[in-house]
């Protein structure tokens, strides 16, 4: 049998699919992971996937593009399967992916809707309240016939090691960025941290992606060691293993930490709920206001001024965090 699962949505989504993967893998002879640009990378870091297909959907994303009549007949063409498997977060629809996959003769397909599908899915399911997105999708799973094979843990295939990147010793990895603004720590927080789990005698290593290179810059201030830009995926899991904690908001690294068994510190913006979206299977600790105005707004930008669902998180709130993450691995 060929399966196909779906996420479309952004690396961190992609990592919270991988216990379902797995699930899928274990009946399947073949399983293609059909993803976002964003999500590529997290795909090919699966156990479990075959084959990663690459398509930016036009109801998915910050950015989605238009409508392409020649973009969609493309993917309708190149999707071969017998069973899909759409997954989707509690506030989006499959049944534009599934009318694709109907068009590209997928005879079985299965997907959490609250919306009546018509002949769009041959399981229809419906997922538990509150449950959290990587829960959510092993529930699925389970509906269309792939029962769970293990603890259901996020897994990812194993990283490369990061001495070169770290230097020796142990450490504490400070990732200041965020997929959106509103999920974010302020710089100026985040150099705090910085500073004073430097003076508590902990090495820090600080992470972000390519674009944000000044904000790691100034975050590090020349007391850790700045990685801003120089990990690609497989080296940044390499990085998050080899750290004792890592503190990061509500974003893919925070995912990817939990992927290879790193405690958590989880500066956690209520904007989306931290039930659905928190670190999932590893120590963690929430720190944030989670009763905030912006709770559950979804927004992307702030809408209270000051930040202060978690601006008024300090320096001493992190270090005292990490402590008794650290204590407790």
């Amino acid at each position: 049998m060929r399966a196909l699962v779906t996420r479309l949505d952004s690396f961190g989504d992609v990592l919270l699919a991988g216990p379902a993967v797995r699930a899928v893998a274990a009946r399947a002879d073949h399983v293609t992971l059909l993803c976002g640009p964003q999500g590529a990378p997290a795909a090919r870091l699966l156990p479990g996937v075959d084959e990663v297909l690459v398509w930016e959907s036009p109801w998915t994303g910050f950015r989605p593009p238009p409508v392409d009549r020649d973009d969609i007949e493309k993917l309708v063409a190149s999707v071969d399967a017998d069973a899909a498997l759409v997954l989707t977060s509690f506030h989006q629809s499959p049944l534009p992916t599934a009318l694709l996959l109907r068009l590209a003769g997928v005879p079985f397909i299965a997907a959490d809707s609250e919306d009546h599908p018509g002949s769009l899915l041959d399981v229809r399911h419906h997922r538990a309240p509150h449950a959290h997105e990587a829960e959510a999708a092993l529930d699925l799973a389970e509906a269309a016939g792939f029962p769970r094979v293990d603890d259901g843990r996020l897994r990812v295939l194993p990283p490369p090691a990061a001495d070169g990147l770290t230097g020796d010793g142990p450490y504490v990895v400070v990732h200041p960025g965020a997929s959106v603004p509103a999920r974010a720590w302020s710089p100026g927080r985040c150099a705090q941290a910085v500073r004073e789990l430097t003076a508590a005698g902990r090495r820090v290593v600080v992470t972000g992606g390519a674009g944000e290179r000044d904000l790691t810059a100034y975050v590090a201030g020349g007391r850790a060691v700045d990685l801003g830009g120089r990990t690609d995926a497989p080296r940044l899991a390499g990085v998050l293993a080899g750290a004792d904690c890592v503190v990061a908001g509500n974003t893919g690294p925070a995912h990817l930490a939990a992927a290879v068994g790193t405690p958590v510190v989880s500066l956690f913006a209520p904007v989306v709920p931290a039930e659905r979206w928190r670190p999932y299977g590893v120590p963690h600790l929430l720190l944030g206001d989670q009763d905030a105005p912006c709770a559950g707004s979804r927004a992307r930008r702030c809408p209270v001024p000051g930040h202060p669902c978690l601006d008024t998180v300090t320096a001493f709130d992190v270090v005292a965090a990490v402590d008794k993450l650290v204590e407790v691995a």
